[in-house]
């Protein structure tokens, strides 16, 4: 029952988002009529939304009135320097939920049906890029501490910028570094804003079209690969990572940010579970083990890898020599 229901927990987390809820809680709102009459809804529907946030642990009740859970005055509170109520727009959108609606085709199939998410300026990433902003800062700030001291000036290739922040948390530790954020041009514009908000527009261009076709330049120090891989099959990345090799100095290092699952493919959960959003939304992406990434590697010419958690992030970090 919990399983086949679980659709419920989504579109209530995103219909408490919508409403603001969880920020009008924490400013005082408290009973289901206070709370109905702050987001302009029906008391009854109110409670019943209350009660289901309140059994799944997002939300407090006692007395017939509500609080905030810790996690919720974190990470649901739009007041919070924390928040990430923003990425319910990519997360939960219709569009990614409906890749899931025919789900027993898809497995059927191997993958979702024509390019799924990866055509050319799919708007959809541009929604990753503004609302996933703030879950990814956290892992950009992670990288940037964890990545070797490299020389003066370093040059950075971000590919798949998205957002920019990876790049970007690089210029903000490091002031002479010069980024270079290649994506489609539509979500370029956002990494670009981003750029700009931090201070780094003079040492910030851009390069738009796919990694696989556009002149990427050479001598980097470092190459940023975030979330990327996983999209593809093994050969396609093969194809990338030798494209890269191409790119990187001799001294240089490859910082892949991924979610990696372990030989059992089951664990970490997050990781393991994600290969499912792979099947649904790419036509042949996977959630790849650290040995799978490695042959990767070492298939387009680099050297070793060594892998690392990003906590308290689901992701890890993989740095690759030339």
């Amino acid at each position: 029952m919990e399983v086949l229901n679980g659709y419920q927990q989504t579109y209530a987390l995103r219909a408490a988002l919508e409403l603001d809820l969880f920020t009008q809680i924490a400013e005082g709102a408290t009973t289901p009529e206070d709370i109905a009459a702050a987001v302009d809804a029906s008391p009854r529907g109110i409670r019943i939304l209350c009660d289901y946030l309140a059994i799944l642990g997002l939300l407090t009740k006692l007395d017939g009135t509500y609080g905030l859970s810790r996690d919720a005055k974190l990470f649901l509170d739009a007041r919070s320097p924390g928040y990430l109520g923003a990425s319910a727009r990519f997360l939960a959108q219709d569009g990614m939920i409906e890749s899931f609606r025919h789900l027993t085709t898809t497995v059927r199939r191997g993958g979702a049906d024509g390019p799924g998410t990866l055509g050319p300026d799919d708007p959809v990433w541009v929604e990753f890029a503004r609302s996933m902003a703030p879950m990814m800062a956290m892992q950009a700030e992670a990288v940037a501490r964890l990545l070797p001291a490299s020389r003066r000036s370093p040059k950075v290739l971000d590919i798949a910028a998205g957002h920019g922040l990876f790049g970007l948390a690089i210029a903000q530790h490091n002031p002479e570094a010069r980024i270079v954020a290649v994506d489609w041009d539509n979500v370029l514009q956002v990494a670009r804003e981003n750029a700009a908000q931090a201070g780094a527009t003079d040492r910030y261009t851009t390069i738009a079209g796919s990694a696989f076709d556009v002149d990427l330049g050479s001598d980097y120090q470092v190459i940023l690969l975030p979330n990327f891989l996983h999209h593809f099959d093994a050969e396609t990345n093969v194809r990338l990572l030798r494209r890269l090799h191409d790119a990187i100095a001799p001294d240089g290092v490859m910082a892949t940010i991924d979610f990696v699952p372990d030989e059992t493919r089951i664990a970490p959960p997050l990781a393991g579970a994600f290969a499912l959003t792979m099947l649904g939304s790419t036509p042949a992406g996977d959630a790849f083990t650290f040995a799978e990434l490695d042959a990767m590697f070492r298939d387009a010419g680099f050297g070793e890898s060594r892998m690392q958690d990003l906590e308290p992030t689901p992701h890890r970090l993989i740095l690759t020599q030339p």
